[in-house]
Protein backbone atom coordinates (compact mmCIF):
# COMPACT_ATOMS: atom_id res chain seq x y z
CA UNK A 1 0.00 0.00 0.00
CA UNK A 2 1.34 3.34 -1.40
CA UNK A 3 -0.13 7.11 -0.61
CA UNK A 4 0.41 8.95 -3.45
CA UNK A 5 0.89 12.76 -3.68
CA UNK A 6 -0.31 13.47 -6.63
CA UNK A 7 -0.17 16.91 -8.61
CA UNK A 8 -2.64 17.64 -11.35
CA UNK A 9 -1.61 20.99 -12.25
CA UNK A 10 -3.07 24.19 -12.01
CA UNK A 11 -6.67 23.40 -13.19
CA UNK A 12 -6.70 21.97 -16.67
CA UNK A 13 -7.64 18.52 -16.97
CA UNK A 14 -5.29 18.16 -19.98
CA UNK A 15 -2.37 19.29 -18.03
CA UNK A 16 -2.04 16.01 -15.41
CA UNK A 17 0.66 14.01 -16.30
CA UNK A 18 0.23 10.40 -18.04
CA UNK A 19 1.63 8.63 -14.80
CA UNK A 20 -0.57 10.73 -12.19
CA UNK A 21 -3.75 9.80 -14.65
CA UNK A 22 -2.87 5.94 -14.69
CA UNK A 23 -1.92 6.18 -10.96
CA UNK A 24 -6.05 8.14 -10.39
CA UNK A 25 -6.96 5.17 -12.40
CA UNK A 26 -6.32 2.46 -10.36
CA UNK A 27 -6.02 3.77 -6.89
CA UNK A 28 -9.52 2.50 -4.92
CA UNK A 29 -9.35 5.78 -2.92
CA UNK A 30 -9.09 9.43 -3.84
CA UNK A 31 -8.58 12.07 -1.77
CA UNK A 32 -8.74 15.47 -3.67
CA UNK A 33 -8.43 18.88 -2.75
CA UNK A 34 -11.58 20.46 -4.29
CA UNK A 35 -11.29 23.67 -4.08
CA UNK A 36 -8.13 23.89 -6.15
CA UNK A 37 -8.85 20.89 -8.38
CA UNK A 38 -11.62 20.18 -10.88
CA UNK A 39 -13.61 17.33 -10.27
CA UNK A 40 -13.23 16.32 -14.33
CA UNK A 41 -9.50 15.74 -12.89
CA UNK A 42 -10.17 12.47 -10.55
CA UNK A 43 -13.37 11.26 -13.12
CA UNK A 44 -11.08 9.11 -14.39
CA UNK A 45 -10.99 7.28 -11.01
CA UNK A 46 -12.66 3.50 -10.17
CA UNK A 47 -16.31 3.77 -10.93
CA UNK A 48 -15.77 1.78 -7.27
CA UNK A 49 -13.13 3.63 -5.87
CA UNK A 50 -13.98 6.09 -2.29
CA UNK A 51 -13.66 9.84 -4.03
CA UNK A 52 -13.99 12.24 -1.52
CA UNK A 53 -13.15 16.10 -1.37
CA UNK A 54 -11.04 17.16 1.20
CA UNK A 55 -12.05 20.63 1.15
CA UNK A 56 -14.37 20.13 3.75
CA UNK A 57 -11.75 17.76 6.16
CA UNK A 58 -9.09 18.18 8.11
CA UNK A 59 -6.54 16.50 8.58
CA UNK A 60 -7.40 14.82 11.00
CA UNK A 61 -9.92 13.58 9.29
CA UNK A 62 -7.81 13.05 6.07
CA UNK A 63 -5.08 11.28 7.86
CA UNK A 64 -7.97 8.87 9.38
CA UNK A 65 -9.19 8.01 6.03
CA UNK A 66 -5.89 7.20 4.67
CA UNK A 67 -5.21 4.98 7.90
CA UNK A 68 -8.07 3.40 6.90
CA UNK A 69 -7.11 2.36 3.91
CA UNK A 70 -3.53 1.56 5.09
CA UNK A 71 -5.13 -1.52 6.85
CA UNK A 72 -7.06 -3.00 3.71
CA UNK A 73 -4.02 -2.44 1.80
CA UNK A 74 -5.88 0.04 -0.57
CA UNK A 75 -3.09 2.70 -2.28
CA UNK A 76 -4.22 5.81 -2.03
CA UNK A 77 -4.52 9.10 -4.50
CA UNK A 78 -3.79 12.18 -2.75
CA UNK A 79 -4.56 14.64 -5.54
CA UNK A 80 -3.27 18.34 -5.33
CA UNK A 81 -2.82 21.25 -7.20
CA UNK A 82 -0.34 22.32 -8.82
CA UNK A 83 3.55 20.84 -8.09
CA UNK A 84 3.23 19.00 -4.42
CA UNK A 85 6.36 20.34 -3.55
CA UNK A 86 5.33 24.17 -3.77
CA UNK A 87 2.79 25.33 -1.40
CA UNK A 88 1.43 21.53 -0.91
CA UNK A 89 1.17 21.14 2.16
CA UNK A 90 2.35 17.83 2.30
CA UNK A 91 5.18 18.37 4.66
CA UNK A 92 2.71 17.99 7.97
CA UNK A 93 0.96 14.44 6.12
CA UNK A 94 4.04 13.45 5.39
CA UNK A 95 5.17 13.61 9.23
CA UNK A 96 1.96 11.86 9.83
CA UNK A 97 3.41 9.11 7.38
CA UNK A 98 6.45 8.56 8.74
CA UNK A 99 5.18 8.34 12.50
CA UNK A 100 2.82 5.56 11.48
CA UNK A 101 5.18 4.08 9.16
CA UNK A 102 2.93 4.62 5.82
CA UNK A 103 4.58 4.07 2.63
CA UNK A 104 4.10 7.29 0.29
CA UNK A 105 5.47 8.71 -3.08
CA UNK A 106 5.32 11.60 -4.69
CA UNK A 107 4.32 12.31 -8.02
CA UNK A 108 5.35 16.03 -9.85
CA UNK A 109 3.01 17.96 -11.67
CA UNK A 110 2.83 21.43 -13.64
CA UNK A 111 3.58 24.40 -11.33
CA UNK A 112 1.03 27.23 -11.53
CA UNK A 113 4.33 29.54 -12.26
CA UNK A 114 4.90 27.40 -15.15
CA UNK A 115 1.15 27.44 -16.68
CA UNK A 116 1.25 30.96 -15.99
CA UNK A 117 4.07 31.70 -18.21
CA UNK A 118 2.83 29.40 -20.98
CA UNK A 119 -0.49 31.63 -21.33
CA UNK A 120 1.74 34.80 -21.20
CA UNK A 121 3.37 33.23 -24.13
CA UNK A 122 7.41 33.97 -23.23
CA UNK A 123 10.44 32.75 -21.53
CA UNK A 124 10.86 33.69 -17.94
CA UNK A 125 14.41 33.39 -18.09
CA UNK A 126 15.53 35.57 -21.00
CA UNK A 127 19.59 36.10 -21.36
CA UNK A 128 20.97 39.27 -20.33
CA UNK A 129 17.62 40.55 -18.46
CA UNK A 130 16.79 37.77 -16.00
CA UNK A 131 18.65 34.64 -15.74
CA UNK A 132 16.95 33.37 -11.63
CA UNK A 133 13.17 33.35 -10.46
CA UNK A 134 12.48 33.76 -7.04
CA UNK A 135 8.68 31.25 -6.14
CA UNK A 136 7.63 33.36 -2.90
CA UNK A 137 4.45 34.37 -1.81
CA UNK A 138 3.30 36.87 0.47
CA UNK A 139 2.66 36.69 4.54
CA UNK A 140 -1.06 35.63 6.03
CA UNK A 141 -2.27 35.15 9.23
CA UNK A 142 -2.35 31.82 8.98
CA UNK A 143 1.41 31.42 7.74
CA UNK A 144 4.15 33.79 8.58
CA UNK A 145 7.13 34.23 6.47
CA UNK A 146 10.67 33.90 7.65
CA UNK A 147 12.30 37.18 8.50
CA UNK A 148 14.92 37.56 6.09
CA UNK A 149 12.14 36.34 2.98
CA UNK A 150 11.06 39.73 2.48
CA UNK A 151 10.12 41.54 -1.20
CA UNK A 152 12.19 43.95 -0.27
CA UNK A 153 15.39 41.17 -0.16
CA UNK A 154 14.02 39.55 -2.97
CA UNK A 155 13.77 43.08 -4.74
CA UNK A 156 16.94 43.63 -4.39
CA UNK A 157 18.50 40.77 -6.94
CA UNK A 158 16.59 42.10 -9.48
CA UNK A 159 15.24 38.99 -10.39
CA UNK A 160 12.09 37.27 -12.11
CA UNK A 161 9.31 37.28 -9.37
CA UNK A 162 6.51 34.76 -9.09
CA UNK A 163 4.49 35.62 -6.26
CA UNK A 164 1.53 33.23 -4.98
CA UNK A 165 -1.37 34.54 -3.18
CA UNK A 166 -0.76 38.29 -4.22
CA UNK A 167 -2.99 40.19 -5.24
CA UNK A 168 -4.72 40.80 -1.73
CA UNK A 169 -1.39 42.79 -1.12
CA UNK A 170 -0.82 44.67 -4.09
CA UNK A 171 -0.63 47.65 -2.38
CA UNK A 172 2.88 46.10 -0.55
CA UNK A 173 4.12 44.81 -3.22
CA UNK A 174 4.07 48.29 -5.10
CA UNK A 175 5.29 49.74 -2.31
CA UNK A 176 8.47 47.31 -1.50
CA UNK A 177 9.44 46.97 -5.26
CA UNK A 178 9.36 49.71 -7.34
CA UNK A 179 12.43 51.26 -5.72
CA UNK A 180 14.37 47.97 -7.10
CA UNK A 181 12.14 47.66 -10.10
CA UNK A 182 10.67 50.99 -11.38
CA UNK A 183 7.29 52.16 -11.87
CA UNK A 184 7.59 50.88 -15.14
CA UNK A 185 8.19 47.26 -14.37
CA UNK A 186 5.83 44.73 -16.17
CA UNK A 187 3.64 42.68 -13.75
CA UNK A 188 0.79 40.15 -14.95
CA UNK A 189 -2.01 38.97 -12.87
CA UNK A 190 -3.10 35.26 -13.24
CA UNK A 191 -6.42 34.17 -11.53
CA UNK A 192 -7.65 30.57 -11.50
CA UNK A 193 -4.73 29.83 -14.62
CA UNK A 194 -6.09 26.84 -16.28
CA UNK A 195 -9.21 26.83 -15.25
CA UNK A 196 -12.69 27.71 -17.63
CA UNK A 197 -12.75 31.24 -16.17
CA UNK A 198 -9.32 32.44 -15.85
CA UNK A 199 -8.14 35.81 -15.88
CA UNK A 200 -5.20 37.14 -16.76
CA UNK A 201 -4.48 40.55 -15.99
CA UNK A 202 -1.48 42.56 -17.57
CA UNK A 203 -0.02 46.26 -16.14
CA UNK A 204 2.80 47.78 -14.27
CA UNK A 205 3.62 48.13 -10.61
CA UNK A 206 2.17 51.39 -11.19
CA UNK A 207 -1.15 50.51 -12.29
CA UNK A 208 -1.99 47.31 -11.98
CA UNK A 209 -3.89 47.67 -8.68
CA UNK A 210 -6.56 49.90 -10.50
CA UNK A 211 -6.57 47.44 -12.87
CA UNK A 212 -7.03 44.34 -10.58
CA UNK A 213 -9.84 46.59 -8.97
CA UNK A 214 -11.99 46.83 -12.02
CA UNK A 215 -12.19 43.18 -12.43
CA UNK A 216 -15.61 42.35 -10.47
CA UNK A 217 -14.81 38.94 -10.36
CA UNK A 218 -11.42 38.98 -8.95
CA UNK A 219 -11.91 42.06 -6.18
CA UNK A 220 -15.49 39.74 -5.33
CA UNK A 221 -12.84 36.98 -4.56
CA UNK A 222 -10.48 39.11 -2.56
CA UNK A 223 -13.11 40.32 -0.67
CA UNK A 224 -14.75 37.38 0.05
CA UNK A 225 -11.34 35.55 1.34
CA UNK A 226 -10.76 38.51 3.74
CA UNK A 227 -14.36 39.26 5.19
CA UNK A 228 -15.52 35.50 5.09
CA UNK A 229 -18.68 36.52 3.18
CA UNK A 230 -19.45 33.57 0.56
CA UNK A 231 -18.56 35.05 -3.39
CA UNK A 232 -22.19 33.78 -4.17
CA UNK A 233 -23.66 36.48 -1.90
CA UNK A 234 -21.70 38.80 -2.93
CA UNK A 235 -22.83 38.30 -5.99
CA UNK A 236 -26.28 38.88 -5.23
CA UNK A 237 -25.54 41.95 -3.89
CA UNK A 238 -23.26 43.24 -6.69
CA UNK A 239 -27.02 42.62 -8.71
CA UNK A 240 -29.19 44.21 -6.34
CA UNK A 241 -30.27 41.42 -4.48
CA UNK A 242 -29.80 40.70 -0.40
CA UNK A 243 -29.61 42.38 2.41
CA UNK A 244 -26.44 44.17 4.35
CA UNK A 245 -26.62 44.39 7.82
CA UNK A 246 -24.33 47.11 10.05
CA UNK A 247 -22.89 43.85 11.13
CA UNK A 248 -22.06 42.59 8.22
CA UNK A 249 -20.28 46.02 7.03
CA UNK A 250 -18.57 46.00 10.37
CA UNK A 251 -17.27 42.32 9.79
CA UNK A 252 -16.23 43.67 6.30
CA UNK A 253 -14.32 46.66 7.40
CA UNK A 254 -12.20 44.80 9.90
CA UNK A 255 -11.09 42.27 7.66
CA UNK A 256 -9.71 45.23 5.05
CA UNK A 257 -8.07 47.20 7.95
CA UNK A 258 -10.33 50.06 7.34
CA UNK A 259 -11.16 51.92 10.34
CA UNK A 260 -15.37 51.27 10.67
CA UNK A 261 -16.53 54.60 11.87
CA UNK A 262 -14.90 55.67 7.96
CA UNK A 263 -17.40 53.35 6.44
CA UNK A 264 -20.32 52.90 8.88
CA UNK A 265 -23.06 55.60 10.08
CA UNK A 266 -25.17 53.33 12.68
CA UNK A 267 -28.15 55.52 11.90
CA UNK A 268 -27.58 54.86 7.96
CA UNK A 269 -30.21 52.92 6.31
CA UNK A 270 -29.98 49.35 4.87
CA UNK A 271 -29.57 50.73 1.04
CA UNK A 272 -26.47 52.92 1.89
CA UNK A 273 -25.24 50.11 3.41
CA UNK A 274 -25.43 48.07 0.67
CA UNK A 275 -23.70 50.79 -1.42
CA UNK A 276 -20.80 51.32 0.94
CA UNK A 277 -20.37 47.02 1.08
CA UNK A 278 -20.78 47.16 -3.32
CA UNK A 279 -18.33 50.46 -2.80
CA UNK A 280 -15.69 47.99 -1.46
CA UNK A 281 -16.55 45.42 -4.16
CA UNK A 282 -15.57 47.31 -6.88
CA UNK A 283 -12.35 48.61 -5.13
CA UNK A 284 -14.16 52.13 -4.33
CA UNK A 285 -13.67 52.30 -1.06
CA UNK A 286 -11.29 49.48 -0.03
CA UNK A 287 -7.69 50.19 0.44
CA UNK A 288 -7.07 53.47 -0.12
CA UNK A 289 -7.75 54.22 3.40
CA UNK A 290 -5.34 52.17 5.27
CA UNK A 291 -1.85 51.01 5.98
Amino acid sequence: MTVYFIGAGPGDPDLITLKAKALIEKCPVCLFAGSLVPEAVVACAPVDAIVKDTAVMTLDDTHADIKKAHLLGQDVARVHSGDPSLYGAIAEQIRRLKADNIPYKIIPGVPAYAAMAAEMGQELTIPEIAQSIVLTRMSMQSTSMPENETLNNFGKTGATLAIHLAVRNMREIERQLIPHYGEDCPVVVGYRVGWPDQLIIRGTLSDIRKKIRKEKKLTRKVLSEHSGVSERYLALLESGQGNVSIALLRQVAQSLDVEPEILISSSAPVNAESRLLLGLLAGLTSSDRHR
